[in-house]
């Protein structure tokens, strides 16, 4: 006995040993990834301190303050230089992540690119334009990472077709900005390196997963960004922020993914693979919709089609964008499944008041049945497999504290989850809603259950644009999840994003404006938010949101699949309505 009893004392002991030596490694390959950022850091800003040495600090300001279709011209008709834009955003990038930890790697590669484009004789849409891009967009030589230390040794031997194609047009991809650990959270952290902060408010978060992208550009570090959105990854970002940004449908701007030099289980993360039956789509995000749509402009483009023959050669409708036609459009301030605060209500029922008086047609439009779509259609896709291969990615890593619910519920045995599911039962029934997303996500078991979940979302689909055509809507004109959330609580909140979830489960093109700000009013009708049962979800909301005066609230445009520039003639509509309010 005593023997055995030594056995299991020294078997404890070893794994205990392992366990403690495997976190030792770990650590030391973030802490490796960290030093590598910041001698980049240090590169690029004596670059930039060379370059200063010789340029002085005489157009900086102006520089920054031109609108994206300003600088394009100014650079087109060579009033300026690339080399001079290009740096006056890198000394700005440097400033803002110091303020934010907003970017993960300055890419050095730009200076090659800047020499390039100075070689050709014809100049691209975005001649001479620096673009930032998030930190899972593939470019030759980087890493693409989706905050996981299992990618820390992920370099791409080629660029994504996204990054060719801004290249063609003369971009210059300068940043990869930080991302939440595995792409799946609405906050910007992740264990490598760290919390993203939101320049307006050094409290909140920047949003995500696109967070980065949101803070470098918000603080005035980069005049066009690139990110992704598979539930509000774009979206919100931009409400947080106070930006413009817009989520296409997904296959208008489908990315191939470089090959990695090293094999890496997430890698399907940042291709959106991950995700059965929801696509995850790319979406430009920027200070105005006029860039979008010269972004949108520039990549619809001969190359982008003979690049990725599974993009639509669909180019951009300048057309239709420019179109001053009366529109119909469709709306509501909430969806029945997370009432959002006051404000972000209150943003939509001014801005219905300003297109009517502006002679648009405005109609009630209720979108049908948000708590099955929240529940059985857009976490079982998530968690089809009951989140097996999201947890994948965790292994040998760190799991950031803002997704640690998440991982533990996933983690829960099947029968302990059951024996949850039926303790919950006599709770009301949309508590029972927002507990099911931690608990009791439902999912496909068997190979016949995964073809009627896909069923069941083009039924739905099908069922959405038959109640759209009915009011024969052109856009909808709905809310977007805001204001900014302290920094913390979107791991808390989930399926707070129902507003924005519900297009990517549709697959509409779906964007978002700023059209005012939090006051000390919206601030006092938080006090009495109650949501829909003031029950726990509800109380964290209200603390998320609270002390956010002066924070932006924004709107969300929505349009039918493939229709990118009605979207953005809407979007346009209504930031030029905003502005002279």
């Amino acid at each position: 006995t005593s023997a055995a009893l030594a056995l299991l004392g020294g078997s404890v002991a070893a794994l205990m040993v392992w366990k403690w030596l495997g976190k030792k490694r770990i650590q030391k390959k973030m802490e490796e990834a960290r030093r590598t950022r910041d001698e980049g850091m240090k590169k690029m800003a004596k670059a930039v301190q060379q370059f200063r040495e010789q340029v002085p600090h005489d157009q900086t300001e102006a520089i920054l303050s031109l609108p994206l279709l300003e600088l394009a011209g100014r650079l087109q008709e060579g009033s300026l230089s690339p080399r001079t834009v290009l740096y006056t955003y890198l000394e700005k990038a440097l400033e803002v992540t110091q303020q934010t930890n907003c970017l993960r790697h300055f890419i050095p590669e730009c200076e090659e690119q800047l020499q390039e484009i100075q070689r050709h004789r014809e100049k691209g849409l975005l001649y001479g334009i620096p673009v930032s891009i998030k930190d899972h967009i593939g470019h030759k030589g980087h890493l693409a990472t989706c905050g996981l230390v299992q990618c820390l040794g992920t370099l791409m031997e080629e660029d994504s077709v996204l990054v060719k194609v801004l290249k063609r047009q003369g971009a210059i991809p300068f940043a990869m900005t930080n991302v939440p650990q595995s792409l799946f959270s609405y906050d910007c952290s992740n264990p490598i390196f760290g919390q993203t902060l939101n320049p307006l408010n050094a409290r909140k978060s920047p949003g995500g997963s696109s967070g980065g992208e949101g803070a470098l550009i918000a603080g005035g570090g980069s005049v066009l960004g690139i990110g992704s959105d598979l539930g509000g990854s774009v979206r919100l970002p931009c409400s947080f922020c106070g930006l413009c940004g817009l989520k296409p449908t997904a296959q208008r701007l489908r990315w191939v993914l470089p090959l990695p030099s090293q094999p890496c289980s997430a890698s399907g993360l940042a291709g959106g693979e991950k995700c059965w039956g929801i696509p995850c789509a790319l979406g430009p995000m920027a200070r105005d919709v006029d860039s979008l749509a010269l972004c949108m402009k520039a990549l619809l483009c001969q190359e982008m089609f003979q690049l990725d023959p599974t993009v639509p050669p669909i180019p951009f409708n300048e057309e239709v964008y420019s179109s001053s036609t009366p529109l119909r459009v469709g709306y509501y301030d909430t969806d029945g499944y997370f009432p959002l605060p006051p404000c972000m209500r209150r943003a939509v029922r001014e801005t219905r008041r300003a297109l009517q008086a502006a002679g648009h047609q405005l109609v009630l439009f209720s979108p049908p049945r948000i708590p099955y779509v929240m529940t059985e259609l857009f976490l079982k896709t998530f968690f089809a497999d009951g989140g097996r291969s999201w947890l994948d990615v965790f292994t040998g890593d760190i799991v950031d504290p803002g997704l640690k619910p998440q991982v533990n519920s996933c983690k829960m045995p099947r029968l302990v989850k059951k024996l949850l599911a039926l303790l919950l039962k006599p709770l009301q029934f949309l508590l029972l809603l927002k507990l099911k997303d931690v608990v009791m996500i439902s999912t496909c078991r068997s190979v016949k259950e995964m073809w009627n979940h896909h069923h069941q979302i083009q039924e739905y689909r099908s069922q959405f644009i038959d109640q759209w055509k009915e009011l024969q809507l052109d856009v909808v004109l709905c809310p977007v999840l805001g204001p900014a959330f302290t920094a913390g609580y979107p791991g808390k909140l989930l399926t707070a994003i129902s507003s924005t979830m519900l297009y990517n489960v549709l697959n509409f093109p779906a964007g978002v404006v700023p059209v005012s700000t939090v006051t000390e009013a919206d601030e006092e009708e938080l006090k009495l938010y109650k949501g829909c049962c003031d029950d726990p979800w509800d109380r964290t909301l209200k603390q998320a949101v609270s002390g956010a005066v002066g924070m932006p609230v924004a709107v969300q445009c929505v349009a039918l699949p493939w229709q990118e520039e009605l979207c953005l003639r809407f979007m346009k509509e209504v930031e030029t309505l905003s502005r002279d309010r």
